[in-house]
């Protein structure tokens, strides 16, 4: 799996390409849309700053709900650092704005394991009232803790994500959060976390909010599952998505074993390396009571490629 298409929608709005310099189309009302600002990864005609700064000279920019970052120019070389502090330097030009993602990128500009962020601390200081962030890439990805109110979805899409990373989210207080979703990704790419660095997520202590939770696209699949069958978190959670990763019997075993799933509207498990006779066992535990359980997107082991102990390998759906 790559990813090949770009947002359709942010913040409950439709993604809006912000058209080129010598495109004289008439733009959609401020607050319609999610803009979507982009400037080509290669040969750039108009770097990122300065398809910003003529984007806010453009439109009622005091109306702006959402925003999301496309390319910038030479992304898998050079890091986003400049364009974030131009989003943050101009955070009292856009007082309506709730939901922003940085990194909108396909692989056909730019691997996601070649994108190169930076510190996005100064983004949610800047946005005290976002309630929706995204950011894709975890190459160079600072996220140190932070205490934000508002926010309520906080998403990021990375084939690596770095521990420090992790337990910056992890040490993050986020009173309103409802959503979280990371991708944790493969070492091979940067994604060093371990089962102790989500402790904090497992728990759930300063998390009251939170509905939705998502560990996922990871190698360590089956030990996440081992470690949320008897987690605190998981009684209050409507869905739990585990999905994406090298999971198979031994974290459904796990899961079977541990505290009732029953109350889950939704249990998200596809890509998945789970034999027929345990996906029929999780299927009858679960769909009597109303929980939709996808086991779509099942992986066989690649036996060409055989990992240390002499099984073939498993990959996790976004990597490089």
């Amino acid at each position: 799996m790559t990813i090949g298409e770009h947002l359709r929608e942010l913040g409950g709005l439709p993604a809006f390409d912000f058209p080129g310099a010598k495109d004289t189309r008439a733009l959609p009302e401020a607050g319609s849309v999610a803009w979507r600002i982009s400037a080509d990864v290669y040969d750039a005609e108009e770097e990122w700053p300065e398809v910003f700064a003529r984007f806010a000279d453009s439109v009622d920019t005091r109306a702006v709900r959402a925003l999301i970052v496309g390319g910038w120019s030479e992304a898998y070389d050079t890091s986003n650092e400049t364009l974030i502090e131009a989003l943050a330097e101009a955070a009292g030009r856009f007082p309506a704005l709730r939901a922003l993602f940085i990194g909108d990128v396909t692989f056909e500009e730019c691997e996601i394991s070649w994108l190169q962020q930076s510190d996005v601390g100064p983004l949610l200081r800047a946005y005290p009232d976002l309630e929706e962030f995204g950011v894709r890439g975890g190459d160079g990805l600072l996220f140190p803790p932070v205490r934000h109110e508002a926010l309520r979805v906080l998403r990021i899409e990375t084939g690596g994500l770095p521990r420090e990373a992790v337990r910056g989210v992890a040490g993050s207080e986020l009173p309103a959060l409802t959503e979280l979703d990371l991708w944790l990704g493969t070492p091979e790419y940067g994604g060093d976390a371990e089962i102790t660095d989500l402790e904090p997520f497992l728990t759930g202590r300063q998390l009251p909010a939170l509905r939705r939770l998502a560990l996922r696209n990871s190698e360590i699949q089956n030990e996440i599952a081992r470690a949320l069958a008897t987690a605190p978190v998981v009684e209050r959670l409507e869905v739990l998505d585990l999905s994406m990763g090298v999971l198979d019997d031994e974290g459904v075993e796990a899961l079977l074993a541990g505290g009732p799933l029953t109350h889950l509207t939704r249990l998200d498990l596809h890509h998945h390396y789970i034999s027929e006779p345990l996906r029929e066992r999780i299927c009858a535990a679960l769909a009597p009571h109303g929980v939709e359980v996808d086991l779509g997107d099942h992986q066989v082991a690649d036996e060409n490629d055989v990992d240390e102990d002499g099984t073939g390998y498993r990959y996790i759906a976004v990597a490089e």
